[in-house]
């Protein structure tokens, strides 16, 4: 019994490897970009001339070939295409041919689909998954207040942040939001949770938050920021950061203000790219004391960020003049 049981956990872990293994060859002759993660494959190109829409539709073409060569075929009912930008885009149609021609699908046209746990629109805009997000927090809200005939400070913290606050802080780097009612209708869920707690109710939001030492939302997402510039800063991630983060360009002789490692503002043409994470995130990470960004591990560059910016803890806007340095 206690051999079937190690060869069964021994089978399990060897599969999923050598099925990367089986179709690591798939991206051999893809031109476009090709992401796969275990049997989802995901291709996505820039086409802005008919010369991009026939390369793209060519490497279909080629997926399909490789997946009719390896006894791996498409599911073509699930297979969707998504166009991403304004007016100028052509809205190509694509199409997946079986081999021997005896199937041809026209790819349906998505504007909302999720991808890894994250909702994703064509515009660009996180409204979707923060909608999505915001409804399956309510839900566990609502078990919560039905099944829990006591409450207090201690309880809603600690149930909050194992149940709740996950789902709405999952991949938030990716899609962190930006219009204010999103920001709203998010910072809303752990307004409700707070205002459960009997005696609290009458008591301000950063009031509740400061007796739970519960900081907000908005604080959260900044901290994650900025603890991902960090990794990338120090390699943790196997990436090219340079081109991610540029670093600020020092003219010869000249120091600049604040710490050693600024990053360089680039340009944004629209309020969705100043949004991406590598533009949003380079006044915060260029605001922080030098002894914060030059910490030696993660764990201490959290312990240092924590203890400069407790002054952003329970507030609702981010203020970079309330970052001080703690003499680290």
């Amino acid at each position: 019994m206690g051999r079937r049981h190690q060869w069964s956990a021994t089978r399990d872990g060897v599969g999923p490897v050598l099925f990367v293994c089986y179709i690591n060859d798939m991206p051999e002759n893809i031109s476009s970009f090709i992401f796969m993660y275990a049997d989802d494959t995901k291709i996505f190109t820039r086409a802005d001339c008919e010369e991009d829409r026939k390369s793209l539709q060519k490497d279909l073409d080629q997926l399909v070939e490789w997946a009719e060569k390896w006894q791996l075929p498409f599911n073509f009912d699930k297979c969707k295409k998504m166009h991403m930008g304004g007016a100028k885009n052509v809205r190509q149609h694509y199409y997946m041919v079986r081999a021997d021609n005896s199937e041809m699908t026209t790819l349906v046209e998505t504007a909302v689909e999720k991808d890894l746990g994250v909702w994703m629109e064509n515009n660009g805009k996180p409204s979707n998954h923060v909608a999505h997000v915001v409804s399956k927090a309510n839900q566990l809200l609502g078990l919560i207040r039905r099944t829990f005939s006591y409450m207090d400070c201690a309880l809603m913290k600690l149930l909050f942040t194992a149940l709740i606050r996950p789902h709405l802080e999952y991949a938030n780097v990716v899609w962190h939001p930006y219009l204010k009612k999103d920001i709203e209708m998010l910072e809303g869920v752990q307004h409700r949770a707070t205002k459960m707690v009997p005696g609290l109710a009458k008591f301000s939001y950063e009031e509740r938050l400061r007796r739970m030492d519960l900081p907000t939302l908005v604080y959260r997402r900044a901290r994650g920021d900025v603890i991902e510039v960090f990794k990338y800063m120090n390699k943790i991630y196997k990436v090219n950061g340079p081109e991610l983060l540029p670093l600020h360009e020092k003219t010869t002789g000249v120091r600049t203000r604040g710490h050693a490692l600024k990053l360089r503002k680039r340009e944004c043409r629209s309020q969705l790219r100043s949004n991406f994470f590598s533009m949003r995130i380079v006044n915060m990470w260029n605001s922080l004391p030098e002894s914060v960004v030059t910490a030696t591990s993660v764990n201490c560059f959290k312990g240092r960020f924590d203890r400069c910016s407790v002054n952003n803890k329970f507030s609702m806007e981010w203020d970079e003049s309330k970052q001080n340095d703690c003499g680290f």
